[in-house]
């Protein structure tokens, strides 16, 4: 399983490439907000255009994905055109966010404009991540609309089954991906979803059962163990931010591995070794 990096924050970014283990970045327009402002408090003045060509510079050979704020096809379309052709020629890596179903109410009459746009920018060799899927159904329509990934939430779907059972412990707590009774001794779901990553999982069986080429990405993730279930169910990307990435590698028990191996450490093997 590729991770990515969900972040704007440079110097996460680069630390996390750093380590070797990370395969792309997804970000957003809130998260670059922040970023450049982190920076310009710092003395460094930049726009917020320069600073996402750093960030395709950092990412460079893997993939970024930058959001479209729009709601109309049109306006997505030609907000998505214009991110590829303004910052693709930096590294080669943008992938254009496109949500899967734009309304802002039902009836609305935009709930098939987040499609449209996927086939348009698709059409034009333009790799989409289709962002806010909720339900393998979602993933369905948005693959066949072209796109080359799709990002099932599965962290805010915790959130809505935690707080529908009255469940224990704050969004970043690990919420079973079994699921939770709620009062009433009923499972609860969300049409039939029990957890997010059931959601994942559903969506990779979905695409394997019928040999669909799009990328489930996996996002919204809280915690390691969170991350751990949805590579085990088979999702080819999971974007994770900069603070679940650090706690991945972290165990009590290894850490005590390393006190009694230096504990342990023999002076005459030392002495062969280099030490700098």
């Amino acid at each position: 399983m590729k991770i990515f990096i969900d972040s704007a924050d440079l110097q996460q970014i680069r630390e996390a490439f750093s380590w070797g283990i990370v395969d792309g970045i997804t970000t957003n327009p809130s998260l670059i907000k922040k970023a450049v402002e982190k920076l310009k408090a710092s003395g460094e003045q930049v726009s917020m255009g320069d600073y996402i060509k750093l960030m395709l510079e950092a990412a460079q050979g893997t993939p970024v994905s930058l959001e479209v704020i729009g709601t109309t096809e049109k306006v997505m379309t030609a907000q998505g055109l214009w991110l590829h052709e303004h910052f693709n020629s930096v590294a080669g890596n943008v992938v254009v966010k496109i949500p899967v179903n734009p309304s802002l109410q039902r009836g609305d009459g935009l709930s098939y404009e987040g499609l449209k746009t996927i086939r348009t920018l698709a059409e034009r060799d333009i790799p989409v991540n289709c962002t806010l899927v909720f339900s393998p159904e979602q993933a369905l329509l948005a693959a066949k609309a072209g796109a080359a990934y799709v990002s099932p939430f599965a962290g805010r779907i915790d959130d809505m089954l935690r707080a529908r059972a009255a469940y224990p412990g704050s969004k970043t707590d690990y919420f079973p991906a079994d699921g939770v009774k709620g009062a009433d001794g009923v499972m609860v779901h969300d049409n039939g979803l029990r957890s997010g990553v059931q959601l994942v999982s559903e969506c990779v069986a979905l695409f394997h059962m019928h040999d669909i080429d799009c990328q489930v990405l996996a996002a919204s993730l809280r915690n390691p163990q969170q991350v751990r279930e949805c590579a085990i169910a088979g999702a080819d990307v999971a974007t994770v931010p900069f603070e679940v990435i650090r706690d991945m590698i972290d165990h009590p028990k290894t850490v005590e591995g390393m006190i009694a191996f230096c504990k342990d450490i023999v002076p005459e093997y030392a002495d062969l070794l280099p030490r700098g």
